[in-house]
């Protein structure tokens, strides 16, 4: 019988697997790391689980386990994981491979793209922050004694790390733990945005139900016969009642020509009562709004059009022009995929526009439709990514980083204003393009790729003409709505005629004031945001700049303080000139608030909204101001470039482009091809609907190019004029970027290590390599900035290639003692 047992024993033992598991941190390091698996987690750990592990002396880490083997590795003894975050996996193999694809195209460390891809509820380290939920409801009787003892800690503290959590309990297992705090709603991770997703709302008036039959109603004008003006709003008011069921004051107001102070009272007294009630932004006039849309000739023919293409090419161009019916063309094709069982991915260049695309698509996909984008909180984005790991959201829209979500059976991606810079990630690495991620998520599922514009980038337009991609065209308005006139106003002439004030043409501000009138909407566009972008002593010359960076510091009339946007110093107006003493500090330039303060002294009857990065801050701030001009509490609009994109407002008729030279002279390869972009978008939002637009482009080059296609809506003629210039000055599509940006806070150290830098990469690359020179903004943050860029021909050299002698020569250069502390910093496609 021993001899049995024993016998067991060293078989059960024989069978006992040591398993050792590659895991992704999300730290900049260059490696994946091994670590040791306990035997009593062998069965829990599986491919894509988040683990808990120690790294370095003290700091503890949720990791990602990429591979799991048998073999220990050999250059280190590995350390024993902590313990298994996850019962099943948070991410699949494919996500795993796109990690891998994006830091190996765009030069980073797989830890960058991790950092950059989970949100962050779902990458607790030990300096995670963790504050106690205000919901009054939760019931702490169900928490176990470890939970309560934590909750009474946050009670007393008000915010721990998951270090401290760790010391409390004298336990370094605590994440299972504050997993469930989290998920049952007890604990929040770091900072919390308490406000929740609103939908947008509208008062209407309701009759109180006394006064719902006729012999209610007669007795309730006889007791107004004192009160004439809430007599008359109340006979309008049951006019008003035949025709239609939602009465606003607005409509009461103006059927009765009574004011607010009359609704007011009859509010107050019991006979009208409000009702809150929620509405599309697009109730009314939008014919996108109803969810039995019938398609335009010209939209069956793009809509026929791309079901061919996708039969041969995986991913097409739909070149429509602005207001052509787009939307509708995307809700069809996702309708289509979710019919096949598949799910869909709906881009958008700029969380502003989510709020206005999800209105329309809930009509048409409901509780299938998921949003996501980074202003949402941690509890949020992890929600949404868990909904998506579960397949309970169909259909997902969001901003660039969508594209790192958990999806299965992905059918198609829309990559909507697929032109926009903002599909572009500048800071900090991953320094990845979204439409370009997007292509290569698609041929991982094999899927198909839509990418929407009406106006292209160079680079999308080319592969559609050389047959890369599949080309469909759209180069009508829906309905009766007709591209806008452009008017260009030349500001030089109309100030020798005295024709300029302020910053408004005559015919600019005869042109809002006719519009107010008639009571349509305005726009007008300035692309610099603040008060004024810098003071100048008048009498020595001195600039008011950061003291961290090489930029002159921009004054915000809101906070009464001069700030940089580049590192958010700030500090008080300067009223005197600190080098020469004297009180001379005149403004230069001006911002969104300058326009918004001279409409008001030209203007002084109108409703002026503002909508720039200032005017938006929380989550649903630019929703706000939106709703509110989409309610048309608002006669006019002034914002930066957030409002050229893709924004649908069915009742404005003009746009004001303030001054069109500082985007047109930008010393930028791209600077043309963005000019026309953006020209051509803003003035789409002009005459969406039957009422024409109008377009007044103000301007010191009236007879620039780019102006004149823009006025012709000619985008062919500015591609043809663009590409050839390209080719001839070796830029996209012809030829790929990489920039090497070299910072230090020593400018002579900075100055000499680029040069090496450069020195090491021409031995391999020649003449391919540029620079280093200072960029525009050559100092950021105390950090001196050097740029080497590379220029790699498409068809002799593998790019691939190309990436190890850049690899190799930073391994050099980093080897080398004189180069300690500078930082080079890799960005591939970065325009």
């Amino acid at each position: 019988m021993l001899f049995l047992f024993m016998s067991q024993l060293d078989l059960s033992s024989g069978n006992r697997k040591t398993l050792f598991v590659e895991v992704v941190l999300p730290l900049a390091i260059a490696k994946t790391y091994t670590y040791r698996v306990p035997q009593e987690l062998n069965d829990k750990v599986q491919i894509g689980v988040r683990v808990i592990v120690q790294f370095g002396r003290n700091k503890i880490y949720s990791g990602i386990v990429r591979t799991i083997t048998t073999e220990a590795p050999q250059q280190y003894e590995a350390k024993y994981i902590l313990d298994v975050a996850d019962q099943k996996p948070i991410l699949h193999e494919r996500q795993l491979e796109l990690w891998d694809w994006i830091a190996e195209y765009y030069m980073c460390y797989v830890g960058d793209v991790m950092q950059a891809a989970l949100p962050a509820a779902l990458k607790m380290a030990s300096e995670t922050k963790i504050v106690a939920s205000d919901d009054p409801n939760l019931d702490r009787s169900a928490v176990s004694d470890k939970g309560y003892m934590i909750l009474e800690a946050l009670d007393i503290a008000g915010e721990l790390s998951v270090n401290d959590v760790i010391k409390i309990l004298g336990q370094k297992t605590v994440f299972p733990l504050l997993r469930s705090l989290f998920e049952h709603g007890y604990i929040l991770i770091s900072e919390e945005i308490k406000e929740r997703y609103k939908p947008k709302t509208k008062a209407y008036l309701r009759l109180a139900s006394e006064f719902n039959d006729a012999d209610g109603r007669r007795e309730l004008l006889d007791s107004l016969n004192r009160a004439p003006k809430q007599q008359d709003a109340i006979i309008a008011f049951l006019q008003l009642l035949k025709t239609k069921n939602d009465i606003s004051r607005q409509d009461v107001m103006e059927a009765s020509g009574c004011g607010a102070g009359a609704i007011t009272g009859l509010i107050d007294k019991g006979v009208l009562t409000v009702e809150e009630k929620v509405v599309s932004r697009f109730e009314g006039t939008d014919i996108l709004l109803s969810p039995d849309f019938t398609f335009s000739e010209a939209q069956q023919t793009a809509y026929d059009k791309i079901k061919l293409e996708f039969k041969e090419k995986d991913v097409n161009l739909l070149h429509g022009v602005t207001a052509s019916g787009k939307t509708q063309l995307y809700i069809r094709l996702i309708e289509e995929t979710l019919a096949q069982g598949k799910t869909a991915l709906y881009l958008l260049p700029e969380i502003a526009l989510t709020a206005q695309i999800t209105e329309r698509l809930k009509l048409h996909f409901g509780d299938k439709l998921g949003v996501y984008h980074s202003k949402f909180n941690d509890n949020e984005r992890a929600e949404v990514w868990h909904k998506v790991n579960n397949s309970e959201f169909k259909v997902v829209v969001g901003a660039r980083s969508s594209v790192f979500l958990p999806f299965h059976n992905l059918g198609l991606i829309i990559v909507d204003e697929e032109h926009e810079n903002s599909y572009k990630q500048y800071d900090p690495a991953p320094r990845y393009h979204a439409r370009d991620t997007a292509i290569y998520l698609a041929h991982q599922h094999q899927a198909k790729v839509l990418l929407g514009s009406a106006t292209p980038s160079v680079e999308s337009y080319y592969n559609a003409k050389a047959g890369k991609y599949g080309l469909i065209e759209l180069l009508e308005r829906y309905g009766e709505a007709k591209m806008p006139e452009i008017q260009i106003i030349d500001i030089t002439a109309a100030s020798r005629k005295e024709e300029m004030f302020s910053y408004f043409s005559a015919d600019l501000l005869r042109e809002i004031d006719e519009a107010v009138k008639r009571k349509e909407q305005v726009i007008l566009f300035q692309n610099r945001r603040g008060h004024t972008p810098f003071l100048q002593c008048g009498t020595c010359g001195y600039v008011a700049k950061c003291i961290n960076c090489d930029v002159s510091l921009t004054f915000h009339k809101s906070s009464n303080l001069m700030h940089c946007h580049y590192c958010g110093f700030s500090e008080e107006l300067v009223q005197t000139c600190p080098a020469c003493g004297l009180p001379n500090m005149q403004s230069k330039g001006f911002g969104t608030e300058r326009v918004e303060e001279e409409l008001e002294l030209q203007l002084p009857n109108l409703r002026i909204g503002r909508l720039d990065l200032d005017s938006t801050k929380g989550k649903y701030g630019f929703d706000k101001v939106i709703s509110a001009f989409d309610n048309q509490e608002y006669d006019v609009l002034i914002g930066t470039q957030m409002i050229t994109k893709g924004l649908d407002f069915g009742n404005v008729t003009l746009i004001g482009i303030i001054n069109a030279d500082s985007m047109i002279n930008f010393p930028d390869f791209r600077a043309y091809e963005r000019a026309f972009s953006l020209f051509s978008q803003v003035s789409g939002r002009a005459g969406r609907r039957q009422t024409p637009g109008k377009v007044i482009i103000q301007t010191n080059t009236p007879n620039h190019r780019i102006l004149e296609q823009v006025t012709n809506h000619n985008y062919l003629d500015m591609f043809m004029t663009e590409v050839t210039e390209r080719k001839n000055y070796q830029y996209p599509p012809f030829y790929r970027l990489i920039k090497l940006d070299v910072k230090h806070t020593d400018q002579d150290l900075v100055n000499h290590a680029a040069k090496n830098l450069a020195s090491l990469l021409r031995q391999q690359l020649g003449a391919r390599v540029l620079g280093p020179e200072p960029p525009l903004v050559a100092r950021v943050r105390n950090n001196y900035i050097q740029t080497i860029t590379l220029k790699i021909e498409r068809q002799q050299i593998s790019i691939v290639k190309v990436k190890e002698l850049i690899k190799q020569a930073l391994l050099h250069f980093e080897l080398d003692k004189k180069n300690k502390g500078v930082r080079v910093q890799i960005d591939v496609d970065p325009y």
